[in-house]
């Protein structure tokens, strides 16, 4: 051992030839131990090494099978997909497809102003696409109602120019605009997914969307009306702008200037299709008349009647021959020049489109994962919207897909439990796209337009609830903002009012998160604990001129804006709500004393201001002291020389020592 420890020792240059011989001679007859002792140590390094890294890349390959099933959970459910699960999977698929497909040809011929097939592919092609990427396991991703309207004005509003909008050419701008509406609706929402801002479904408030709903469905109603009384022809004439010169055309020819054949049709279209729903709510326990299709139904029923009776030559307007592709091929690149021409008129709809169709979708995906106990990301959840609308935005003339709470609902219901659902759904409405479609030659487009009413109904159902929870509540705040919403959809249009209550919903959050949260603290007698005085009563401010505030968040540059006036307002009038222009109700302070417990990060504007108003204080002679500060922030203070302007006396553990060296010097 002695010889071993020798061996390792640094060679000394001054050593004797000796000492330098004797080692040569330990070497010497250790040579050839110590040879194969490393060879032996780099043998079973080796094999060691060997072994970590079999380990080490089965591991890091575990981690990225684990990020890919996270990211892309098609991968996770499709080789583990339970048989069990198949029959509810496409009872849910033929249930949703039998609805959703008189649905989205409605959206795309009576609110988009597209043909058919816009709807159809728009109600096919991203459910595919999100059936492997989306998180939530009942969403029911195609058009909808309020969406297809948006996309229908930027249609019409570009088509203002156009001398003939039905002609071939005008048939062709709407499939560049509703192509690349759905592209840019896409890519906004994949990069709202891929930097992490799904946070946006919080932002804005239930009142903004309450609102934001019953304005879509005043106008969708009103639009629709138009059509179900036969006077189309007559609104190109009058050209009507907003919605509620629309109401006030409707007021004066529809009972001088309509179709009776149109109208008789698609108001009792509308009756048997709100009766067929009572019916199937009476008897719900009865399954095979909840399940039944009413839409369906009368699409079919309808569709027969008018070619048995001939109403299309008694001015009913059919669908009429539907050719399956529009363009020269079925599969074209969204950035052509004959759609980019439209990008910049099109991209603050597009906007639009993405942020109201997150919010919708994320209610629906919320709904179903709270109901059936699994997890979604609201973030994955842009990601996979997102790809979808760019996927499908590969087919032209296709409409924004988003996700339905009404559809969403109706597929967790009937029994779909994965996203094979989706799936089916999908397979169907492409099956109906490619076959089906000459089989409604006969279909009356104003039962389309009573289809569509129908989906008024639903959006309407909550409304005079959420308007007496407001009421009763007296936000007048949350009242105030959907009134807003409403009245300019209504009056100017939907883009103007969305937009002008997102705002306002943007500045009352800002307004709310600049106001720093602070109170003051008084002592309970006979301890040393300090609480808010607001809060505790017996709490007493024992020493004349201190004042001792507890900030209650992290700083940040938001709120440490008016942070100078916020302590201000305290010093002067304290925690009660007073009007500027009063009397102060108290002195100012000469002992300031900041509580920082529940700071426990400050970002560079915040200290900047910070240290502004620690100068401000020291010219006014106040004494200030800092206490429980956590260690990021006293990082922080110390590289900003807020340490060293306040001097190491200032800072203190807690209250009490800090009020033990005012008392001392007072």
């Amino acid at each position: 051992m002695a010889q071993r420890t020798h061996l390792t020792r640094p060679l000394d240059p001054s050593s004797s030839a000796a000492s330098t011989s004797s080692l040569m001679d330990i070497d010497g007859v250790l040579g050839e131990a110590a040879t194969i002792d490393v060879e032996r140590g780099r043998d079973q390094y080796g094999a060691v090494q060997d072994s970590d890294q079999a380990s080490f890349h089965k591991t890091r390959g575990g981690k990225y099978s684990k990020r890919i099933k996270y990211y892309v959970p098609g991968v996770a459910w499709v080789p583990n997909y339970s048989i069990s699960f198949l029959g509810g999977d496409v009872l849910a698929g033929l249930t949703v497809a039998s609805m959703l497909i008189p649905q989205s040809v409605s959206y795309a011929t009576s609110l988009a102003q597209m043909s058919p097939l816009s709807g159809l592919f728009s109600a096919s092609i991203p459910g595919i696409v999100y059936a492997f990427l989306g998180t939530c396991r009942q969403l029911n991703v195609a058009p909808e109602a309020a969406i297809s309207l948006l996309v229908g004005q930027a249609v019409a509003d570009i088509l203002l120019d156009h001398p003939d909008p039905h002609s071939e050419e005008g048939n062709m701008i709407k499939i560049a605009i509703s192509t690349i509406i759905t592209m840019q609706v896409g890519l906004f929402s994949f990069l709202l997914g891929f930097f992490r801002l799904g946070f946006i479904d919080v932002v804005l408030s239930r009142a903004l969307l309450r609102g934001f709903i019953s304005a879509i469905a005043v106008v969708i109603l009103t639009e629709q009306l138009v059509p179900m009384f036969g006077l189309t022809a007559l609104l190109h004439q009058v050209h009507p702008e907003s919605t509620f010169d629309k109401a006030l055309f409707l007021l004066e020819y529809a009972f001088t200037d309509s179709n009776v054949r149109t109208t008789i049709v698609s108001f009792s279209a509308l009756a048997v299709l709100v009766g067929l729903r009572v019916v199937k709510g009476a008897f719900q326990k009865y399954w095979w008349i909840y399940r039944v299709p009413e839409v369906l139904v009368v699409v079919i029923l309808s569709t027969i009647l008018c070619d048995q009776f001939n109403w299309d030559q008694e001015g009913v307007e059919i669908l009429g021959a539907v050719p399956i592709t529009s363009m020269k091929a079925f599969v074209q690149i969204p950035l052509r020049a004959a759609n980019l021409k439209y990008l910049r008129r099109t991209t603050s709809t597009s906007m639009l489109i993405c942020v109201v169709g997150f919010l919708d979708s994320i209610v629906a995906a919320k709904q179903n994962a709270s109901r059936f106990g699994y997890s979604i990301s609201p973030n994955r959840e842009l990601v996979a919207l997102g790809a979808s609308n760019l996927a499908a935005s590969f087919v032209p003339g296709t409409l924004p897909a988003w996700g339905s709470i009404t559809r969403s609902r109706i597929n967790a219901d009937v029994g779909g439990r994965t996203q094979m659902a989706s799936l089916v759904c999908s397979a169907v409405v492409l099956l109906a796209t490619f076959f089906l479609l000459p089989w409604l030659y006969y279909l009356p487009k104003c039962v389309l337009s009573a289809i569509i009413c129908l989906v008024v109904f639903s959006l309407l159902r909550e409304v005079p609830h959420d308007v007496m929870y407001y009421w009763k509540m007296s936000a007048w705040v949350d009242l105030s903002l959907m009134a807003l919403t409403f009245f300019f959809a209504i009056v100017w249009n939907i883009e103007i009012g969305i937009m002008l209550s997102m705002i306002a919903s943007l500045l009352l959050v800002v307004h709310r998160s600049s106001k720093t949260r602070m109170t003051i603290l008084g002592r309970i007698p006979g301890t040393d604990r300090w609480k808010p005085i607001n809060e505790n009563p017996e709490a007493e401010e024992d020493v004349s001129g201190a004042l001792i505030v507890r900030i209650r968040e992290n700083l940040d540059f938001a709120n440490t804006a008016q942070l100078k006036e916020r302590l201000r307002r305290l010093e002067l009038y304290g925690t009660a709500k007073s009007h500027p222009s009063e009397d102060p109700r108290r002195q100012q302070a000469t002992v300031l004393v900041f509580h920082m417990a529940d700071v426990e990060t400050c970002d560079a504007s915040a200290i900047e201001m910070f240290h502004e108003l620690c100068v401000e204080y020291k010219s006014r002679n106040v004494q200030l002291f800092v206490t429980h500060l956590q260690p990021r922030p006293l990082a922080m203070f110390a590289k900003a020389g807020i340490f060293d302007l306040l001097g190491e006396e200032a800072f203190q553990l807690n209250v009490a020592n800090a009020m033990t060296r005012i008392e001392v010097r007072h």
